[in-house]
């Protein structure tokens, strides 16, 4: 904890010398970090495999490395827009003052970054934090200690570490970091962790930021074909075997299509993992805890009745040491089993039958509202009746998870699978103060408000007050 409190005052000195850091330092921040993604690019890789035991390279480039380094270079380009002063209206009984909003660091943010995307997940959030002109302090996951380690080695060769920190460490130490006086707290991880990383914030009064999880549901509409559908939701489902906060946790479809689906996804599946024990392209488990925690649930769900589709193309045996799990596909499973009661965070995909919108919306509607919504439907009319009846972070509509990827879009969730978003500008503004400043003029009204009071002053105050005080002009 001294360790900690050490650096954060080292940081909170710094800050404190370079309060408005101008927009050229801000730049050579980002330029600086995006050489050193670049040169260690396939270190970063291997350290990601090594932590999952096996891990899509592929899917690392696309959804660590390129997702990162576009993100950042986002940032870049649109840096200097964001950063001007923001002109406000003033009301004509403030004429001729003006008004505007300045947006300056907070100061000091903490990010805690999970284990599943180990390097974007951290790294996105620090790079929006130091283009806001913030200093801040890093704790990424302990589940994935090696790609932490190279994060630690590669931030300390770029920037001094009252700019940016890495501390490592397991449970102990992040409990530590999240009850740190920070000016604002990042955190991205389970419900469960956040409500924790809340509580120790309040102390504080600190101002965080939760991105978190929830059961995405994959809604398709009768008159989508249903081959598209399987294509499309298979592809984001099991990515990165669905360790994925915004892959979808069960898909919906119209009832009696269940069958139909489950066939169509199998042989999408079998195409694209014709083996898995040893297939490159097929991520394992992260760690032997959450493999356990998967497998009792499909058994959960196979003790209870529902019917359970393991895709195993080649029919391999798949030590559990391995932790490579085969897709599993639950047709119609019930709320008493588990895969309908958490957020599955795995490759276990349940397949429901709907009889109409109605009930389908009324069935997603009675959950927590998720992180993602996915609606397949080319009725561009039902999409945003959709849109209009339910309530998530984000939505796709006829595709999978791409609503991440769009630099342009802000990112969150809202109720229990968030709150605050980061991407784009709301990125931004998330790690940065809007400052209110209004000018006063030499020539103003000022004088009709001060004692002592007089009857002119109280009939203009209930003329206003019947009428509101229109006119208002540009600051």
């Amino acid at each position: 904890m001294r360790e900690l409190l050490d650096i954060l005052d080292a940081q909170r000195k710094a800050f404190g010398a370079d309060r408005a850091p101008d927009l050229a330092s801000r730049i050579r921040r980002l330029d600086d970090l995006l050489g050193a993604i670049i040169k260690d690019k396939d270190a970063l890789v291997r350290a990601m495999v090594e932590d999952f035991g096996s891990r899509s390279v592929h899917e690392i480039l696309m959804s660590e490395l390129f997702t990162t380094v576009s993100g950042i270079r986002y940032l870049k380009e649109n840096l200097a827009e964001w950063m001007k002063p923001e002109k406000r209206k003033v009301p004509w009984v403030l004429q001729r003052g003006r008004a505007r909003v300045l947006f300056q660091p907070k100061g000091v943010v903490g990010i805690i970054s999970p284990w599943n995307y180990p390097f974007y997940l951290a790294i996105l959030p620090l790079a929006t934090a130091l283009a806001a002109g913030n200093r801040a302090m890093l704790k990424p996951s302990e589940l994935t200690p090696r790609t932490a380690d190279l994060m630690a080695r590669l931030l300390s060769g770029v920037f001094p570490q009252d700019l940016a920190a890495t501390v490592t460490g397991g449970p102990e130490v992040g409990a530590a970091f999240s009850a740190l006086p920070f000016d604002h707290l990042f955190f991205t991880g389970s419900t469960t962790v956040g409500r924790k990383v809340m509580e120790a914030a309040a102390r504080n009064l600190t101002p965080v930021t939760l991105e978190l999880g929830g059961k995405s549901p994959a809604l398709v509409t009768p008159g989508f074909p249903l081959d598209k559908a399987a294509e499309r939701i298979c592809a984001g489902k099991f990515f990165n075997a669905g360790q994925t906060c915004v892959a979808p946790d069960y898909v919906m479809v119209h009832a009696g299509r269940e069958e139909a689906f489950a066939d169509l996804a199998a042989a999408v599946l079998e195409k694209a993992f014709p083996t898995l024990a040893l297939n490159p392209d097929y991520t394992a488990i992260v760690n032997d805890g959450h493999f356990r925690r998967l497998a009792a649930l499909a058994e959960d769900a196979a003790g209870k009745g529902a019917r359970v589709i393991r895709v195993n193309p080649a029919g391999e045996e798949l030590p559990p040491e391995a932790r490579k799990m085969a897709p599993t596909l639950v047709l119609n499973p019930d709320d008493s089993m588990g895969v309908m009661q958490e957020e599955i965070f795995g490759p276990i995909l349940p397949v429901l039958g709907y009889r109409d919108l109605d009930e389908a919306l009324d069935r997603i509607n009675a959950r927590e509202r998720p992180l993602s919504l996915y609606v397949f439907d080319e009725d561009e009319k039902r999409v945003e009746d959709i849109l209009a009846r339910t309530s998530s972070g984000g939505v796709c509509v006829n595709e999978i998870m791409l609503q991440v990827a769009a630099d342009d879009l802000p990112f969150g969730g809202v109720g229990k699978s968030g709150m605050g978003a980061y991407h784009a500008r709301e990125g931004f503004l998330a790690f940065s103060h809007a400052r209110g400043v209004f000018h006063q003029d030499r020539l103003n009204p000022r004088f009709l408000f001060v004692p002592p009071y007089t009857r002119a002053l109280e009939r203009l105050l209930n003329l206003l007050i019947r009428r509101g005080t229109g006119l208002w002009f540009k600051g």
